[in-house]
């Protein structure tokens, strides 16, 4: 099996043309949705949740991709500067704020130091109440010491919400045979007392994770449909990743059949295949096909039609498989 693809070059050589030709008018035009940074987000408007553990979280999430930079702008090299340039500190805390009135409540990322003290002044110095679901980059080896002291890091000194094997670390993992592996490291977060979940790429991850009865609280998995114009073609289909960009969910007719029976809650990530799947038909097949709930990056002036989308496609979901969370 193809080695899997490094995480920097994967972020950079990916990003999203529709949020990339949005943000440029956007900056033009000098148009978000007002909301100072400093200030506490105003009552939330109501958004769907479901329960992970105890936590109460809502059936829309904020990705982080955005907001750390790392963005999916496929062979557009521009959009990766032009991301930076527009998602400063200050827009980063109204982005949250934001979020926050519209009914999102939860936030996963992973561990860019910048990103990260963003976080703890948007919860300590603005009031903000969004929960965070983090995922430590950390090796992993046998012996675990970086991966747990990592974990201990962020759920002690920063007091995240949630925690999750990042899908890279999982993806490899599975690909050496170390579903044990992968064991330890959800068992390292359960230990610092918070839920615990895996995150996978590779379908491979949570069907091993079920046969081997890893105790997981959630999962965090990629799916999209193909049907867009970039969609992979049948004999692009070779491995987990391609390398032609433009699709994150090698199967999805078979991520749908392995989930259906899963009991534990199921993140939906990568649904709009890096902006190349309008949210309305993405979160809808999402919802549909039985996720739980959907991960979606979103700068700040998208979020408001992002959430109203969401609700309508909550509203007329029809789906197999039952709600899990």
């Amino acid at each position: 099996m193809p080695s899997p693809m490094d995480r920097r070059s994967f972020m950079k050589d990916s990003l999203l043309l529709p949020a990339g030709a949005a943000l440029a008018g956007q900056l033009a035009a000098g148009k978000t949705e007002a909301g100072a940074a400093d200030k506490p987000a105003a009552p939330a408007e109501t958004m769907p949740c479901g329960k992970i553990d105890q936590l109460q979280v809502s059936r829309l999430l904020l990705g982080g991709n955005l907001l750390t930079h790392y963005t999916h702008s496929r062979d557009l090299k521009y959009v990766y500067r032009l991301t930076a340039q527009y998602n400063t500190e200050e827009k980063i805390l109204e982005t949250l704020a934001v979020a926050e009135r519209h009914g999102v409540n939860t936030l996963v990322i992973h561990t860019v130091p910048a990103a990260m003290k963003t976080l703890v002044k948007h919860r300590e110095q603005c009031g903000g109440k969004m929960q965070w679901i983090i995922c430590p980059t950390a090796e992993i080896d046998d012996s675990l010491k970086a991966y747990t002291r990592h974990v201990r890091q962020i759920v002690d000194e920063m007091g995240t919400d949630a925690v999750y094997l990042w899908g890279v670390r999982s993806d490899q993992l599975i690909a050496k045979g170390r579903v044990d592996l992968i064991a330890k490291a959800v068992e390292a977060a359960l230990v610092a007392g918070v839920p615990s979940g895996v995150g996978a790429h590779d379908l491979r991850v949570i069907q091993a994770c079920e046969k081997a009865k890893v105790p997981a609280d959630f999962y965090i998995k990629t799916f999209h449909h193909h049907r867009y114009p970039t969609g992979p073609k049948p004999d692009q289909l070779k491995s987990v990743y391609s390398e032609i960009p433009g699709y994150w969910c090698k199967d999805p007719k078979a991520t749908i059949d392995v989930m259906k029976p899963v009991t534990k809650p199921w993140i939906a990530f990568k649904v709009m295949a890096a902006g190349a799947i309008p949210p309305k038909d993405a979160f809808a097949y999402a919802f549909n096909n039985g996720a739980d709930h959907v991960l979606a990056g979103m700068f700040d002036f998208e979020i408001a039609e992002d959430a109203a989308i969401a609700r309508k496609a909550l509203a007329a979901a029809k789906r197999d498989r039952p709600w899990r969370s």
